[in-house]
């Protein structure tokens, strides 16, 4: 059954002038006589985003005047160009193009049969006359879309009962166009919400132009995220086994969802609420809630909630809340909550909560929590909290907690325990040369703050009949007096040896140095200290050559084991 439709053609052309986002920052310019790509190159700096167009667009060498204060974007290009070039925005870009660019609607077949709707026809170029491939023929409000033949050929098919079908044709570099037509029936869009009247929507392309996202999105699907970049709706559902093979077909890339469901893999414009997958999940703008992948989850915008993945996380933009990754987590935007890699974390920006990874985290500027990790951190920021691995820390500025084999910053507020600290601006690098009641020669290694430092030391008592040997470890803290004095307190854990194989003894030795600098690079030091040792050998049980009594005579016994004494230290330090 088939019956006459009438149906008007309008021409009307949609701007890309978007109210929102880069196009309506305020900015303020005052040239005179000075190059349009000079002035761009301005603008774009001011308002922090960036210019894109081809370079025979205009003459870029032109010499223009300008005089605008805390003026929208948009009306700045309006003034230098005169409405010769449009413009409009793709992530943090402004795409400018000729004005003169126009498509048009040419219908060649329009059918009807009870619930069935059929429209067939061309996209034209309005100037050259033209036929225009690749071109978006779309219905916003029900997501049907199709991609123009080599001839510039379309047709669709809708499904249900409609007052009006509303049919946009889109094509990179050229202004949408609108074609209605009209009937007397009902419209039932089957639930889905237009958003491009309600909000102008910036999406970018950043997904599907990085190398995996080219393999898994089809040529077809790129060329409509070109076509339509600026149309967003949405969903309460999709199910798609693959990106190509979706509920929503092409305008899959286009949907926000409510609860999205992949087989092997999905790619929507966005979520709000669930998505799961067996393999994959790719959004090109924000996720929000849950989001769950047994392979990999690549999000264009940022996330709010949970992202869940066996291996591979990686977000555009930032990420709140707890993100899962079995073998890497990767944002470039700024983390608050908690990141958890089995692997490695890699944070472009700031780290707002926890941090633990498997192997190494990195967050390129600053953090304000915890970053736990099974062998490195690296901030190359400020450290306001703890930060903790088995072999490294890196840290620009310590204002916390480093605890690692090795810790090293540029400059330090806070503390750092490790066997070397290596503090760049404000820290020490000392070496110690010192003799005491039992050992005559001790060298030892100080790195860290005066608030903190840690020391490395070996010693030898160099005698023909009471040799010992000993290495060992400690941690001190400095009391200012004056710039030339001070009182260092040591604390020192050292291992006895005095030639019985294998068999060591233990010394725990407390001191109190008054220090006086001499000059630059060169203190002397001395004062009383207190020591304890414990050895499972009686008394005369050493090697010959070595120390047999290694307590003093006037030591006291706390047991059989352990005996302490009061003794001395001195020595100078150097550096």
């Amino acid at each position: 059954m088939s019956c006459v439709f009438y149906f008007f053609f309008s021409c009307k052309i949609y701007a890309q002038h978007s109210q929102a986002g880069n196009l309506s920052r305020k900015v303020t310019i005052q040239v005179k006589q000075k190059r349009i790509s000079e002035v761009l190159s301005q603008i774009s700096t001011s308002g922090n985003f960036y210019f894109s167009y081809q370079g025979n667009l205009f003459n870029a060498d032109s010499l223009v005047n300008l005089s605008v204060q805390n003026t929208a974007v948009n009306t700045v290009l309006d003034q230098l160009f005169a409405g010769r070039i449009d413009y409009k925005e793709n992530g943090q870009y402004i795409i400018l193009r000729s004005a003169g660019l126009h498509l048009t609607i040419e219908p060649d077949n329009i059918t009807t049969a009870e619930r069935l709707y059929l429209i067939s026809g061309y996209v034209i170029d309005t100037k050259t006359g033209l036929k225009i491939k690749q071109a978006s023929v779309y219905e916003k409000r029900l997501l049907q879309s199709t991609l123009t033949n080599n001839d510039g050929y379309f047709k669709l098919r809708f499904k249900g009962d409609y007052n009006e079908v509303i049919l946009t044709a889109s094509k990179e570099a050229y202004r949408d166009t609108t074609l209605i037509f009209l009937s007397n029936i009902t419209i039932k869009p089957e639930g889905y919400e237009d958003t491009t009247s309600q909000r102008k929507t910036r999406i970018s392309n950043i997904v599907e132009n990085m190398g995996i996202g080219r393999f898994f999105v089809s040529s077809k699907q790129r060329f409509q995220s070109l076509n339509i970049s600026g149309f967003l709706a949405n969903s309460p559902f999709q199910a798609s086994l693959t990106p190509g093979l979706s509920s929503h077909g092409m305008m899959s890339s286009q949907v926000i969802n409510k609860a999205s469901f992949n087989v092997l893999g999905g790619y929507s414009a966005g979520l709000n609420g669930l998505e799961m997958a067996g393999l994959f999940n790719m959004d090109k703008t924000d996720v929000r809630f849950i989001q769950v992948a047994g392979l990999f989850n690549i999000v264009g915008g940022s996330v709010e909630g949970v992202q869940l993945t066996a291996a591979v996380n990686s977000v555009i933009g930032n990420i709140s809340g707890i993100q899962v990754g079995g073998l890497v987590n990767n944002v470039r935007g700024n983390a608050t909550g908690m990141q958890l890699a089995g692997v490695v974390n890699m944070l472009n920006g700031n780290m707002k909560g926890f941090q633990a990874a498997g192997i190494y985290n990195l967050t390129k500027q600053n953090v304000n929590g915890i970053q736990f990790a099974g062998l490195a951190n690296t901030t190359r920021g400020t450290m306001n909290g703890l930060q903790v691995a088995a072999l490294f820390n890196y840290a620009k500025t310590v204002k916390g907690l480093q605890i690692g084999l090795v810790n090293v910053a540029d400059s330090s507020s806070g503390y750092s325990i490790g066997l070397l600290n290596l503090v760049k601006k404000n820290g020490y690098h000392k070496i110690s040369l010192s003799s005491n009641e039992l050992i005559n020669t001790n060298l030892s290694i100080k790195t860290g703050t005066q608030k903190l430092y840690s020391i490395l030391m070996i010693g030898q008592n160099f005698s023909d009949t009471a040799k010992i040997r000993t290495i060992g470890f400690g941690v001190g803290h400095d009391f200012l007096i004056n710039k030339r004095l001070s009182i260092g307190t040591e604390y020192t854990a050292q291992l006895i040896y005095t030639g019985l194989g294998n068999n060591l003894s233990g010394l725990n030795k407390f001191q109190a140095n008054l220090q006086f600098k001499i000059c630059n690079g060169l203190t002397i030091f001395g004062g009383p200290s207190y020591s304890l040792y414990d050895t499972d050998y009686p008394d005369g049980s050493g090697v010959k050559g070595y120390k047999q009594h290694v307590a003093p005579d006037y030591a006291h016994a706390f047991s059989n084991k352990v005996k302490g004494w009061l003794g001395w230290n001195a020595g100078i330090t150097l550096f």
